[in-house]
């Protein structure tokens, strides 16, 4: 696979378009990627596996789970984020374009935003034709096309093509299982790990149901005997125990027949129990009828007395009853009265107010006077509207002239303000100029700095962490220690205890013994002395508990031995990012870098404020000048416009002195005449109404009379006292029929026969009647549940002696399945007798898979250090773990082997490179053979020497005798000058941007100068 062209738009950092030209990096073999922390290097190399996988890699693929994470934070809102690859792979040239989600403002100017979906398109160049052609727009296709033509996975192309030194570096010091995880993703032996899998889950399944069968077979015993109670004796027996089976199967059969025998005696017992409660039942029921019965006809004696009490009083309601029916025919004309008179005081009240507001000589005037007075001032009101409209034009004229005063003395302090500060701009624009230039030169300074930033505060972190592991270790140490020694006294006394049981076992197995029947060691039929259990025996319950606390214990003592593994890995990791430099020292340089990267921020920080300031300052010159201009034309038209006003305000003034009269104004009089015409208007209206009120009254008096006189009333006060409201007829009609009601159904209780005749008959005793019933009811019940629990105890015996026969038969079939599987999934997973190295499968396999890649590793490990380092593959175990995936280093100068956690940080570096060239081979032929022929190399050359460093790149540039070249993405600054051919990534505040420079082939490699 050979990189050609990247195209980027609106991608990650990149706000624009921005192109890489592979082809033209690749000729050099070696070529650098770099540029300051978060300019997008990393972005660059994001994008080549977005376009060929569809995501980005590593951790990085989580913010961009539906695409939209990837677009770039400075993209115009309507360009699209688009990633376009240009590569050959199998001999064919290729085109990927890919096109994540995107979110727009709505179309139309609609409020809102509308995602786009997603587009993908894969081309291939017809080389015959000179011409591109379409292959697919599918997601899925291009994705399978891809996969299948590089032969890798997404996981297996971010390890081997895009190499993560880091990750390698953790691999050297890491433990088995570590190192499995990251060969079990790349070499996909996950079918292995999922037979062990497989295995170990049929075992347990199948011990399960072994277990399963046991307890359920003595569960069943267990729940027989509290089934039967007394009539089944069950010896104790434990699961796998010879005579399980029959002791319980016999003991079931006596239980049951006993069981049917108990259960006839309670069905006799629960037939005369039912004859007894029938017959107190009939008796509770006729002494209940017969007290009910001497009840009702007391209650209705009471009641026919208190009827007599209120006789008096049902008189009286019905004689009111009476009145306030006739009273009702005067209702309506004694309503109109009211409501006459009512009117007539509200009209009389309305006109004494209105003639109280009149002058004097109005007070006594008739209706039709005050009306004729009043169309007399509403006459002399309509002759003043044409002076109201001059008195308002005279006002208008003096603010008018009063407004031309101020504006007069506004352009005069305009004119003095704006020529004292334009006096003084020169000054101020040299000022400011100086300004923005002092605060661009720190910008420039703080962008230098910023780069030093992050590297010391990493190497600070790393020297803490250093310091802090340092002190741990010593605390892991003494933990790991004080759990091994738990874990051995647990075990020592869990086999005290089982050493003891053997020694007591002819106990256990004489409690199983029987005369008659043959016993399980010797045969003998007869047991004249069987052996008995003493004081301090030792059960099996016992040592199981023995067993489990010693399990514990050892797992106790890994999990200390695997933390303690992890803080000297931590320690170890810390310790090659740290380096050998004091962490105080380490905290003075950062804080140095720090204080003077945040001084000269604050310093450039001043840079927008002052551009900012130069322009409001010559928006302000703008402003100033044309204010001046408009001020002097101002000036010169007021002149001609104010004589003007002053001689039309002579006119109006001598007009309106003679409209006005004895008012202080026009409008003064106008307001006279209005509130004179109004009230004297009012004043007529009102008392014309009165007059006709008094009318109305005088009439409804007359018809009043009448009403009483003709319904029997001697006056119509009378009539009005006898009224009923509502609420008092309902209430007055409620009672008239409450007591008819109440008089007709006592009756009708005195004159019922079996009523009386109960009345003469003795008091009945219910309370006698139902304790007699009660009892004969409980009597009954426990009959009932005699005979119930003996049918529910036979058929539980018969349902549970089937299911212990159907154990029986099942159990045997398994236990032979259980010990089969068990042996398999024990070699398997490495932890049978028969597995030595206690190695399983998958380590098996990715054994062979390590020893590959240390092969192909060592070919350029020995020339990276000059033919000192070899890496090599071991199958020794690791204290108490498994083996298979031990890795050791060979150092050629001592001759001896030891474990790559003790290289030091540059040899680790280089170690880990050498590991990940190797596994990049190893995986390329596991892939099929595909050749990659551009590669990149994360960062780590910082950690080398000179030396080294060429040894290292040598290494690198070999690669081009096999057509490769490869991208170095570094920081170093000693590898601008070494590599020509450079890529290098710039930020800037609207996003960053790529510069290229390609390869000179004067040399094969920089010598040191630019």
């Amino acid at each position: 696979m050979r990189l050609h062209r990247l195209d980027l738009t609106a991608f990650g950092p990149f706000g624009g378009s921005q192109s890489v030209d592979f082809g033209e990096l690749s000729a050099a073999g070696l070529f650098l990627l770099h540029g300051p922390t978060g300019a997008g290097k990393t972005s660059v190399l994001d994008a080549v596996c977005y376009a060929l996988y569809g995501s980005v890699p590593g951790a990085r693929q989580g913010g961009s789970g539906q695409g939209l994470g990837l677009r770039s934070d400075h993209a115009e809102p309507g360009t699209r984020t688009e990633v376009v690859l240009e590569l050959t792979v199998a001999g064919r040239r290729l085109e990927v374009t890919r096109q994540p989600p995107h979110e727009r403002p709505k179309k139309r100017g609609r409020p809102g935003t509308t995602v786009e979906k997603a587009h993908s398109g894969l081309r291939e160049y017809d080389a015959v034709a000179g011409a591109w052609k379409d292959l697919s727009r599918s997601h899925q296709e291009i994705g399978e096309e891809i996969t299948q033509l590089l032969g890798m996975s997404r996981e297996q192309f971010c390890q081997v093509v895009l190499l993560p030194q880091g990750d390698f570096a953790r691999f050297l010091r890491a433990d088995a299982e570590a190192r499995g995880r990251l060969l079990g993703r790349l070499f996909d032996t996950q079918r292995f790990a999922e037979v062990e899998k497989r295995l170990a889950e049929r075992r347990r399944t199948t011990e399960a149901r072994v277990r399963e069968g046991d307890s359920a077979l003595l569960a069943d015993a267990h729940r027989m005997q509290q089934v039967a109670g007394d009539a089944m004796e069950l010896p104790e027996l434990a699961p796998g125990e010879p005579g399980l089976a029959e002791s319980v199967l016999a003991a079931a059969a006596v239980a049951r027949s006993t069981s049917r025998e108990l259960l006839t005696h309670a069905h006799c017992g629960r037939l005369a129990a039912e004859s007894g409660q029938a017959a107190a039942e009939r008796t509770l029921t006729d002494v209940r009828e017969l007290d009910r019965l001497q009840g009702r006809f007391g209650q209705a004696q009471e009641r026919a007395r208190l009827l007599q009490e209120r006789a008096g009083a049902h008189r009286e309601a019905q004689t009111r009853m009476e009145r306030g029916r006739k009273a009702e025919a005067v209702a309506p004309t004694l309503e109109l009265r009211e409501a006459a008179d009512a009117e007539h005081a509200r009209a009389s009240a309305r006109a004494a107010h209105a003639r109280a507001l009149l002058p004097e000589g109005f007070t006594d005037s008739s209706a039709a006077g005050l009306a004729a007075a009043a169309r007399r001032a509403a006459e002399e009101l309509g002759g003043l509207e044409s002076a109201r409209r001059g008195e308002r034009r005279l006002a208008d004229l003096a603010a008018e002239l009063t407004g031309l005063d101020r504006q007069e003395r506004d352009d005069e302090e305009v004119l003095a303000e704006t020529e004292a500060w334009l006096a003084g701009w020169d000054a101020t624009r040299v000022g400011l100029q100086a300004r923005i230039e002092a605060a661009q030169e720190a910008a420039t300074r703080a962008e230098q700095l910023d780069g030093r930033r992050e590297p010391a505060q990493k190497r600070l972190a790393a020297a803490r962490r250093r310091d802090e592991l340092a002190r741990d270790l010593e605390a892991s140490r003494q933990q790991a220690l004080t759990s091994g020694e738990q874990a051995q006294t647990a075990r020592a006394h869990w086999l005290d205890l089982k050493e003891q049981r053997l020694n007591g076992i002819a106990a256990e197995l004489a409690a199983t013994l029987t005369d008659g029947e043959a016993c399980a060691v010797c045969g003998a039929l007869e047991h004249p002395a069987p052996a008995r259990k003493d004081a301090g025996h030792i059960d099996r319950e016992a040592e199981e508990q023995a067993l489990a606390a010693s399990r514990r214990a050892d797992e106790r003592h890994a999990q200390g031995e695997r933390a303690l593994g992890a803080v000297r890995e931590e320690l170890a990791a810390a310790a090659a990012e740290a380096g050998d430099t004091q962490t105080d020292r380490l905290a003075a340089e950062a804080q140095e870098v720090e204080w003077t990267y945040a001084q000269a921020r604050r310093d450039a920080s001043a840079l927008h404020p002052a551009r900012e300031e130069l322009r409001q300052a010559e928006q302000e010159h703008e402003r100033r000048t044309a204010a001046q201009r408009e001020a002097e034309v101002r000036a010169a038209s007021r002149v001609g416009h104010r004589e003007r006003l002053e001689a039309e305000r002579a006119a109006l003034e001598e007009e309106l002195t003679l409209a006005r009269g004895a008012a202080e104004s026009v409008a003064a009089r106008a307001v006279q005449l209005e509130e004179q015409a109004a009230r004297l208007t009012e004043a007529a209206d009102t008392a014309r109404v009165a007059d006709e009120s008094a009318e109305r009254l005088k009439a409804a008096d007359g018809r009043l009379d009448e009403a009483a006189f003709r319904a029997g009333f001697d006056t119509p006060q009378a009539a009005a006292g006898a009224l009923l409201d509502d609420t008092a007829h309902r209430e007055l009609q409620r009672r008239l029929d409450a007591w008819q009601s109440e008089e007709a159904a006592v009756r009708a209780v005195l004159a019922q026969p079996d009523t009386v005749a109960a009345a003469q008959r003795p008091p009945a005793d219910v309370t006698a009647a139902e304790r007699s019933a009660a009892a004969a009811a409980e009597r009954l019940r426990a009959a009932a549940s005699a005979q119930d629990a003996a049918a529910r105890r036979c058929t539980e015996l018969d349902q549970l002696s089937a299911r212990a026969e159907s154990g029986v038969r099942r159990l045997a079939p398994l236990r032979d399945e259980y010990d089969r599987v068990a042996r398999l999934a024990g070699l398997t997973a490495g932890t049978s007798a028969d597995n030595e190295r206690k190695m399983r499968l998958e380590a098996y396999v990715l054994a062979a898979r390590l020893e590959q890649v240390a092969a192909a590793a060592s070919v350029r490990l020995q020339r990276m250090s000059s033919g000192r380092y070899t890496l090599v593959h071991s199958d020794d175990r690791a204290g108490r773990g498994r083996s298979g995936l031990g890795l050791h280093v060979v150092d050629a100068w001592t001759g001896r082997e030891r474990d790559t956690a003790t290289l030091s940080g540059g040899e680790t570096f280089f170690a880990s490179l050498a590991l990940a060239l190797g596994l990049a081979d190893v995986v390329t032929d596991e892939a099929g053979g595909v050749r990659l022929d551009t590669l990149f190399i994360d960062e780590g050359f910082g950690s080398l020497d000179d030396q080294t460093l060429d040894e290292v790149l040598d290494v690198l540039d070999s690669l081009r005798e096999r057509d490769r070249s490869v991208g170095i993405v570094s920081h170093v600054a000693d590898l601008r000058r070494r590599i020509h051919a450079q890529l290098e990534v710039v930020k800037g505040r609207s996003g960053s941007a790529v510069r290229q420079r390609g390869y000179r082939p004067s040399g094969r490699r920089g010598s040191g100068e630019e």
